[in-house]
């Protein structure tokens, strides 16, 4: 495993945008790299201090349900090898599994967010309104519990720093057209129940995730950014799973479960970690994609 990177410095091409986690560089013929950093964020803020290895898990996750969703749509991937487009054999190394080539695509203002399982801000909406953004439910659910099916709770995209906004499928209708806002719901639904079915099998429970959409210049729909990761979704151990309370993960909700316990106002900029922490992240992140990958 290559050491953690926190920011990438190629500069030899432009850079287009720093996010929260991806830092994304213009390249030749409307493609750019994108180059998954080891920073973390939660509660929309960028902590101080990287997870060794979580770039290259996170890249190497999304690339494994990229190739398991290609039959339902395209997905932003060219197949283009690093070496062809960073020749300096140390950036590359710099770089590890952490880098991919992908098509230019014009993304969707809509952040596409299925849940399955009652848990997080939804569980927060539900004891306040007895509804998941907006979306009526059955009375006397327990947290964590298993929605009777998965819903879609579409949402804005907010800047590094604001936060993102529950929005109502009418909005996506407004925001991109009633075919486009019905096909990212329909497709995102199905990914996810097929995903995790897929999980469930191998002892993980896929409770919630968001999707992220791209048209081409001939208003094609594809599958950008990433996919079911841990970063990107809630991943529960399914023999430890049990309705009532908020479930063991192998995802970030763990970093998120120690800053609850800080006196922390959720704003920039984000408290250090123990090495502690780190490291148990860092494990996390490697056994989901061992146990979804590998087995």
């Amino acid at each position: 495993m290559n050491q953690a990177l926190f920011h990438s410095d190629l500069p030899q091409f432009e850079m287009l945008n720093r996010g929260k986690v991806r830092d994304i560089y213009a390249l030749g013929g409307e493609r750019m790299l994108i180059v998954t950093s080891d920073r973390i964020s939660a509660f929309d803020v960028v902590l101080p201090q990287p997870i060794p290895g979580k770039g290259e898990v996170l890249t190497r996750v999304a690339n494994f349900w990229f190739a398991r969703t290609r039959s339902l749509l395209p997905n932003h991937l060219t197949g283009t090898p690093l070496a062809d487009v960073v020749s300096d054999p140390q950036q590359r190394a710099q770089l590890g599994a952490r880098a991919v080539v992908v098509k230019r695509l014009k993304p969707l203002p809509v952040e596409a967010i299925v849940r399955g399982y009652i848990i997080g801000s939804g569980w927060r909406d539900y004891q306040r309104t007895g509804a998941l953004c907006g979306v009526a439910l059955p009375k006397d659910l327990k947290q964590a519990e298993q929605l009777p099916e998965a819903i879609y709770t579409p949402s804005t995209k907010a800047d590094i720093g604001e936060h993102d906004e529950n929005i109502s499928f009418e909005h996506t209708v407004d925001l991109l057209g009633a075919q486009t806002a019905a096909r990212v719901r329909d497709l995102s639904l199905r990914i996810y129940t097929e995903a995790a079915d897929y999980a469930r099998q191998r002892g993980i429970i896929i409770a919630d995730t968001k999707f992220e959409f791209g048209l081409d210049e001939d208003g094609v729909l594809h599958l950008i950014d990433e996919v079911l990761t841990p970063d990107s979704s809630r991943f529960w151990p399914a023999d430890q799973y049990l309705p009532g309370s908020s479930p063991p993960s192998y995802d970030k909700q763990f970093v998120r479960d120690y800053l609850e316990t800080l006196d922390w106002d959720k704003t920039p900029p984000g408290p250090e970690l123990p090495p502690d922490i780190i490291a148990r992240t860092a494990e996390k992140y490697a056994l989901a994609e061992r146990v979804l990958t590998q087995g």
